[in-house]
């Protein structure tokens, strides 16, 4: 069993930090002084180091290379005024990591080290935290398999990492979005629930095909009829219909449990708005909008917490939103904001202190 106080830490001689430039930080580019590292080796898991930033060594048989066990977690930090730094909902991140690692057959992550690893490394980069409207650390925890063999079974042997990154808004203006008729994200029974490399992998064309048409992300589909909704891009989605919120369901295993998703649903909750989560058909969306009850279209997630969607295409039809006179999706933005800036207290237990 591995300690909190077991790290082996090596810090970096001089910080980059310095000659960053922290006014102007894409999503995902750039990356702190340090990462964490940890191999998981005849049944157990090894020391985790705490080291500077640096490239990897791998066998060129690497299993993860050849069969993709590989799987990954999005969590994002902030400080508050005092300069204490805060990670939102890492417990929920952390359960669904190990979810996603018992559907792809993989070694599973104890709390010791992805909760307590994750607060020691970002403790000694905190000061990378940018404080700025839609700015946040990016917390990326991830675990591949490393045997060295050619094979398809489950490895005997894993590297989990926890790399950390300084970032700006992911989408920066409402999105334009093509309904998927022809790819499909997931199927039931497959690992659609799962944040598994694949799933992001197989995304990659239909969205490029979308971008070519004019489109920044497609709104993915069942793989049977192509006809209820599922996510947007790499979101959750939900619609304002009338008075109220609808969201897909997750029981058929083909979305991911987005703690994001779960945050805004229990904000809309706290605002008197009933939350559906069901079936959704794409007729029925286009119905609502010809009906003036489409109110607001958006996607949520931790990179990009809440993105509006201002144009949705589907066949011949073009469901177009004012999005400049929403109400509810901006008001439930910056009571997250508020909370995860820690600007209001938060009552439920969603900021972990570092």
């Amino acid at each position: 069993m591995i300690a909190a106080t077991d790290f082996n830490i090596t810090l970096v001689e001089h910080s980059r930090l310095k000659d960053f430039d922290m006014g102007n930080i894409p999503f995902g580019k750039y990356f702190t002084d340090h990462m964490l590292e940890v191999d998981y080796e005849n049944g157990e898991w090894k020391t985790p180091e705490i080291k500077p930033y640096q490239p990897l060594l791998l066998d060129p048989s690497c299993a993860a290379l050849h069969y993709g066990q590989t799987i990954f977690e999005g969590i994002k930090a902030y400080k508050d005024a005092q300069g204490d730094a805060y990670i939102f909902r890492a417990y929920d991140n952390w359960k669904r990591f190990n979810h996603s690692a018992e559907r792809m057959m993989m070694a599973t992550v104890p709390e010791e080290i992805f909760i307590e690893g994750m607060k020691t490394l970002i403790n000694i980069d905190k000061n990378w935290i940018p404080q700025k409207a839609d700015h946040s650390l990016y917390i990326r925890p991830f675990m591949f398999a490393t045997e060295n063999t050619l094979g398809v079974k489950p490895s005997s042997t894993y590297k989990f990492l926890i790399l950390l990154s300084p970032t700006g808004p992911y989408y920066s203006a409402p999105m334009r979005i093509a309904v998927e008729e022809k790819y499909t994200r997931a199927a039931e029974g497959g690992v659609g629930f799962a944040k598994n490399g694949g799933n992001y992998g197989g995304s990659l064309l239909p969205a490029d095909l979308a971008k070519k048409a004019g489109y920044d992300q497609v709104l993915w589909t069942d793989a049977f009829e192509h006809k209820y909704v599922q996510e947007v891009g790499t979101m959750n989605v939900m619609f304002i219909i009338g008075n109220k919120a609808v969201t897909p369901r997750l029981d058929e295993g083909t979305i991911l449990e987005g703690v994001t998703r779960d945050t805004v649903i229990t904000l809309l909750k706290e605002m008197g708005i009933e939350v559906e989560e069901r079936l959704l058909s794409i007729d029925e969306l286009i119905e609502a909008y010809k009906a003036g009850e489409l109110k607001e279209a958006f996607g949520t997630g931790t990179a990009a917490t809440i993105s509006p969607i201002k144009e949705l295409k589907y066949k011949d039809s073009i469901l177009k939103f004012d999005v400049d006179t929403w109400k509810i999706s901006p008001a439930i933005k910056a009571k997250l904001d508020s909370i995860r800036n820690c600007k209001e207290v938060d009552t439920h237990g969603w900021m972990i202190k570092v």
